[in-house]
């Protein structure tokens, strides 16, 4: 994941008009979907029981025992055959799509996109995802001579997967009517920044191939670095365009539950992420919960792509406000459906 420059640079000016417009329309007009307005939803006590962090919290750690998990490397190839179990256990259908892709450098790579499918006989489908690979390099530690080295990724991504497999068991554990697909996309941090396109090769891959034709979502949530201390997920670009109403809803949700600290209701950056290709060959309007500070000077952390992303930087209290408010979130959603 990067940030888009080019996009940056051609959008300064017309981007706080345009936010101003949505947060006008999408994010605080027409019909309120505050969580005060509506008595079926989770209330702060309530949605405390509808995650466990020390869960996600294994799940992170069960990864990063793997190792580093570079595509098409056994330990790549252990941590796949894992998570597809964990959602077998779960009681979801798998379905795993194997291809082969193009690097920036011309090499073919063999990926694997894990999918899934809760309640998969449901029309009404929401598309959760996140990225499973880690960086083979380490390009911005502070160690030269260790540069050149894959990186664990606690944060980056194991971190999204661990949460949104918590996610998948809660849902199964409380026979959720939801139609859900939980999407483990491959190869998206193999780029290099000059190249845009470089990035995000499982996604890209998936959204012009979907596990299913003609596949629809009624809306899709990227969970992209969310386990870090200190974490600050500010409104994405993209998202907040593209999917007005579910970036007001859910940053509402999470301030409603005491997480409004860490859910930080004010622009971020437009970042070349899994959520893009979604967006662009789908038309799923895609949300991308990522760790993102522009005070920062990288912006995303100074564990970012470095070896400093181990398991010291994963705080379970952020685990914990990302899962349950997605948890709530959803779980108001199935409520309108009844």
């Amino acid at each position: 994941m990067k940030t888009s420059p080019k996009l940056l640079r051609t959008l300064l000016v017309s981007l706080s008009v345009s936010l101003v417009i949505v947060s006008a329309t999408g994010c605080r007009g027409g019909k309120k979907e505050s969580a005060t307005d509506d008595t079926t939803a989770a209330q702060p006590d309530e949605a405390h029981n509808l995650f466990n962090a020390d869960s996600a919290y294994s799940y992170i750690a069960q990864q990063v025992a793997f190792g580093t998990r570079v595509p098409n490397t056994p330990t790549h190839r252990e941590c796949g055959e894992w998570i597809a179990s964990k959602l077998t256990e779960f009681g979801l259908e798998i379905v795993l799509q194997q291809a082969n892709i193009s690097t920036h450098e011309g090499v073919s790579l063999p990926i694997t996109n894990i999918i899934g499918r809760l309640n998969p006989s449901a029309e009404r489908r929401i598309l959760l995802l996140a990225h499973w690979d880690t960086r083979p390099t380490a390009d911005n530690d502070p160690n030269p001579s260790r540069k050149s080295e894959p990186i664990l990724g606690a944060d980056d991504a194991a971190s999204g997967v661990g949460v949104l497999l918590e996610v998948a068991r809660q849902l199964a554990d409380r026979k959720s009517t939801l139609g859900v697909d939980f999407l483990f996309v491959d190869a998206e941090d193999m780029g290099v920044s000059e190249q845009e396109d470089s990035w995000c090769l499982g996604s890209t891959y998936w959204s012009k191939h979907p596990h299913v034709e003609h596949y629809r979502a009624e809306f899709g949530i990227l969970l992209d670095m969310v386990g870090a201390r200190d974490a600050k997920f500010r409104w994405e670009y993209f998202s907040k365009v593209h999917a007005p109403s579910i970036v007001s809803s859910l940053w509402d949700k999470a301030a409603s539950l005491g997480y409004g600290h860490y859910f930080i209701q004010a622009d971020g950056a437009a970042l070349t992420d899994d959520h893009k290709p979604i967006i662009d060959n789908l038309a799923i309007p895609t949300i991308d919960i990522v760790n993102y500070d522009p005070a920062r000077s990288n912006g995303f952390g100074a564990h970012w792509h470095t070896h400093g992303d181990n398991m010291d930087v994963i705080d379970k209290e952020v685990l914990k406000a990302v899962g349950e408010t997605l948890m709530a979130y959803l779980e108001e959603r199935e409520n309108e459906r009844k």
